[in-house]
C-alpha cells in the first residue's frame, strides 16, 4: 500500500496528439515548435464554424484497436483506450498484468462524445418513434464511457473515476489520482485526459465563447500517465519522468480577478514544493488567449519576472485542446524540462478556477 507520505511520480506517459499516436511524435512536435494544425475544406463535415483544428492524423478506429468491439464505439472513447494501451505497453512488467485490481484510472472530459450525444438525442426527435434509436449508442452518451471502456478493454479493476473541470480537467485529474494513492486505494493509476474533435463540438464551442475566450482553431486528442509511488517505480525498474511536488486550485468570481487568484494559486503551490519563483525553470501556461490569457500571462510576468524561466505555449501550436489542454501542458513540461529543473503548469477557465502544479523533471524517458 501507498504510504500517504510517500513521494509519487510520472513513471510513464503516452498520448494522442495532434502530432501523432504516442510521446516520442509530441516530443518532437514540441521541440521543433511546429504547429499542427490543419486546414479544414468546407466540405469537411467535421469542419463546423471553423477552417483550421489540431486533429490527431489518420485516427482510425478500427486501424487502431481492431473491428471487435469497436461498431458503436466514438472517438474520444478510442482516443483514450488506444492512449492507455500505447501507455501500458511502454510500462512494462508489472502492472495491468499482475495485480489489475491495484491499477486505477482517472480520466478527464469536458462532456465526454459530444457527437455522440446530440446524434442520438437528434435520432430520438427524428426517428418514426422516440424509442427508435440505436440502443448500442447510448453508452456513448454518459460522460464516463472513455473511462470505462478504457479499463474494461486493458483489463483494470481499480478504481475508475471521471473528472470534468473545463481547462483545469488535466491538472484536477492528476490531484485525484494523487489522493487515490496517498489513501490506499491503489498502487498506480493511469491519470489524463481526453477530448474529440467533431463539428458538434466546433458548433457548440463556438456559441459558447464570451468576449473573454478566443475563437479556434480547437485540437483534439488525449495524454495519459502513469502515477505511483517512487519506491513502486524503482521495484518494477521504471523511470522517474518527474516528480508531483505540489498542487493548488482556487475560484475567483469576475474575470477582472483571475490575476490575483493565479497569483495565490501560484503562491500555495510553490510554497507547498518548499521553492522560491526563481527556482522555476519552465513555465507551462494555458496560453489560452484572450482576455483570462492575458491576465494569466500577466500575473506570471510579475511572479517570475527575470528569473529566465522557459516559457513553453502549447495551444498555438495544437490547437484549443478544451478539457485535454492540461494534460497535454503536463506533457509538454515533462518534455520540456531537463533532469532535475522545476516546472510550473499553470491553468485558468472561464467558469471561474484557476490552478497550478509544480513538478521536478527526472530521468528522461
Amino acid at each position: 500500500m501507498t504510504s500517504p507520505t510517500a513521494t509519487l511520480v510520472i513513471s510513464g506517459w503516452s498520448a494522442a496528439s495532434p502530432y501523432g499516436l504516442g510521446a516520442e511524435p509530441f516530443a518532437a512536435g514540441l521541440a521543433a515548435a511546429e504547429p499542427a494544425t490543419t486546414e479544414l475544406t468546407a466540405d469537411d463535415p467535421a469542419s463546423g464554424p471553423y477552417d483550421r483544428a489540431g486533429t490527431v492524423p489518420g485516427f482510425d478506429i478500427r486501424q487502431a484497436l481492431g473491428r471487435k468491439g469497436t461498431r458503436s464505439m466514438d472517438r474520444a472513447t478510442a482516443l483514450a483506450v488506444t492512449t492507455a494501451g500505447m501507455l501500458l505497453d511502454s510500462a512494462g512488467a508489472g502492472l495491468a498484468q499482475d495485480r489489475p485490481d491495484d491499477i486505477g484510472m482517472v480520466l478527464g472530459t469536458g462532456h465526454g462524445s459530444i457527437q455522440s450525444i446530440m446524434e442520438f438525442t437528434r435520432s430520438s426527435l427524428t426517428a418514426e418513434k422516440p424509442f427508435h434509436v440505436d440502443p448500442a449508442l447510448f453508452p456513448n452518451t454518459v460522460m464516463n464511457r472513455a473511462a470505462g471502456q478504457s479499463a474494461i478493454w486493458h483489463k483494470l479493476r481499480g478504481p475508475n473515476t471521471t473528472v470534468s473541470g473545463g481547462a483545469l480537467t488535466g491538472l484536477l485529474a492528476l490531484n485525484y489520482a494523487s489522493r487515490l494513492l496517498r489513501q490506499g486505494h491503489c498502487e498506480a493509476v493511469l491519470a489524463g485526459a481526453v477530448e474529440e474533435f467533431s463539428a458538434e463540438r466546433a458548433w457548440l464551442e463556438y456559441h459558447s465563447r464570451g468576449p473573454h475566450r478566443p475563437a479556434g482553431p480547437l485540437g483534439e486528442g488525449c495524454a495519459l500517465f502513469l502515477v505511483e509511488s517512487l519506491a513502486r517505480a524503482g521495484r518494477y525498474g521504471r523511470p522517474v519522468l518527474a516528480t508531483l511536488r505540489s498542487a493548488r486550485f482556487t475560484a475567483f468570481s469576475e474575470p477582472d480577478r483571475v490575476g490575483q487568484a493565479l497569483t495565490r494559486a501560484v503562491a500555495e503551490a510553490l510554497k507547498e514544493a518548499d521553492v522560491r519563483p526563481e527556482d522555476i525553470a519552465v513555465l507551462v501556461p494555458s496560453d489560452c488567449g484572450g482576455v483570462l490569457g492575458g491576465r494569466e500571462e500577466a500575473a506570471l510576468g510579475e511572479i517570475f519576472d527575470r528569473t529566465g524561466a522557459r516559457a513553453v505555449r502549447l495551444r498555438r501550436l495544437i490547437g484549443d485542446a478544451s478539457a485535454a489542454s492540461a494534460a497535454f501542458q503536463l506533457a509538454a513540461a515533462v518534455t520540456a524540462a531537463r533532469p532535475g529543473e522545476l516546472a510550473l503548469v499553470t491553468s485558468v477557465d472561464p467558469d471561474g478556477q484557476t490552478g497550478a502544479t509544480v513538478l521536478q523533471a527526472g530521468e528522461r524517458s
